[in-house]
């Protein structure tokens, strides 16, 4: 039997991502295993949550997703001992529609899996107005526990000391206590996002964090106000059909961003991902019956792929006779041009019309819920497809037919709608998940 936690947070910035690594690694170093989970469509924090576990974590949205999806998913922890699903933005924070089975918001995860919650709180500038921001969380929602907080980026014992009793005063559990101690933040970059596979000292950093961690929380109480779970059946499994049999997978610092759980779900579907690295000049695989371009930075290394001649001939020649498809990164790529941050116009594979510009950044965030007017990859037409879109490109040109009629949380419809030219289509947003 596993015990269960939530991490979440009044906000984002706050330190949630750091405290779920280091509390994996120090469970890990007492010799438990550790599975880690992600509320929400961030698909960047499961690679560090594996780094820190050694076990493959996946995304659970309950905007996307319906509960036998998120119960089949939780149920790769039901081999561990301790079961951490890190939250996103603040714990109530989702959309103001609903999805599948909530808003997206970490609380609908706390609740629907009967987890209790610690809070990483950050009382920088403040001190008894902490006790006031963590009673408010514990008290705004029933069905979702608190079980105590985690103090973070403390300024001195004197200002721990009146944090602390406020919080007891209040009722609330304090696990501990973290200096300030920037040592152990995780770097941001382009996006504000880092990859895990981008930090060759992502094991020190790690290990670091979870020393400090072990050194100012009382882990033994974490562990004592864990909910004991054991998995419920799931009615069904992930509802996935892969986009064909074997899979051309783009795969490099330009294209890494697809969820985990769509590639565990193809293979689970009996097919095979080919990698490939149009960074390294290399084409799709011959013997693969499709070609999937997910999303990265392709702004970052647009010269390079303009420069890679190989690459994209033989993704031209793939496209003449096999599906070709692209989310976001793989979109643009698949378009005319793309103009980087520098104003610098680079050629891309021409598959289809879009050109794209990073030379005013705008940001593109949110859900999004697509209804599909030509088939993709795995979709037929008509299918509703839910994902998320976020970058910072402006649309130059999108002349193409549109792949889909695209709405986001609201039900209100956008102009990112995707292309469809001959066998190529390309989306801005991520897939999460097809309604069923």
């Amino acid at each position: 039997m596993a015990a269960g936690l939530v991490i979440s947070a009044p906000a984002s910035g706050v330190g949630k991502t750091t405290l779920t690594l280091a509390l994996a690694r120090a469970f890990r170093h007492r010799g438990l295993n550790v599975q880690c989970l992600k509320s929400g469509p961030d698909y960047i924090d499961p690679a560090f949550h594996a780094a820190a576990t050694g076990r493959a974590s996946v995304n659970v949205d309950s905007w996307a997703m319906d509960r036998e999806t998120i119960a089949h998913l939780v149920r790769r922890g039901a081999d561990a001992d301790v079961v951490l699903a890190e939250g996103s933005m603040g714990l109530f924070d989702g959309v103001a529609a609903r999805g599948v089975s909530g808003t997206g918001a970490t609380a609908d995860i706390a609740e629907m899996l009967g987890w209790p919650v610690v809070l990483v709180i950050d009382p920088s500038g403040q001190a008894q107005t902490a006790a006031a921001i963590a009673a408010g969380l514990r008290d705004y929602r029933a069905g979702v526990r608190l079980a105590g907080v985690v103090l973070n980026r403390v300024a001195s014992p004197r200002h721990e000391d009146l944090v602390r009793r406020a919080l007891n005063d209040a009722g609330i559990a304090v696990f501990g206590a973290l200096p300030r101690h920037a040592e152990i933040s995780l770097p941001k970059r382009h996006l504000g996002l880092v990859q895990a596979e981008e930090q060759a000292e992502i094991g020190k950093l790690i290990d670091e964090a979870a020393r400090f961690v072990a050194e100012h929380v009382d882990l033994d109480a974490v562990l004592r106000f864990a909910a004991n779970w054991s998995p419920q059946p799931a009615a069904s499994g992930f509802n996935v059909t892969p986009p064909g049999q074997r899979i051309a997978l783009a795969r490099d610092a330009a294209f890494s961003f697809v969820y985990p759980h769509m590639l565990e779900a193809w293979r689970a579907a009996g097919a095979d991902i080919l990698p490939f690295s149009p960074l390294a000049d290399e084409a799709p695989d011959a013997s693969a019956d499709v070609c999937w371009l997910p999303g990265g930075y392709p702004e970052l290394h647009a010269g390079k792929i303009a420069a890679n001649a190989r690459f994209r001939s033989g993704l031209r020649a793939f496209a003449e006779m096999r599906p070709v498809h692209g989310e976001c990164g793989g979109y643009m790529v698949l378009g005319t041009a793309l103009t980087d941050a520098d104003g610098i116009r680079h050629e891309m594979t021409g598959l289809l019309g879009l050109e794209t510009s990073f030379a005013k950044r705008r940001m593109h965030l949110g859900y999004r819920l697509a209804e599909l007017a030509a088939p993709i990859p795995g979709h037929q037409a008509g299918a509703r497809l839910r994902g998320h879109e976020f970058h910072y490109s402006t649309i130059v040109a999108q002349p193409d037919k549109p792949l889909a009629v695209v709405h986001d949380a609201t039900g209100a419809v956008i102009a990112e709608t995707g292309s469809q030219r001959g066998r190529a289509t390309g989306t801005f947003f991520h897939l999460i998940a097809e309604d069923r």
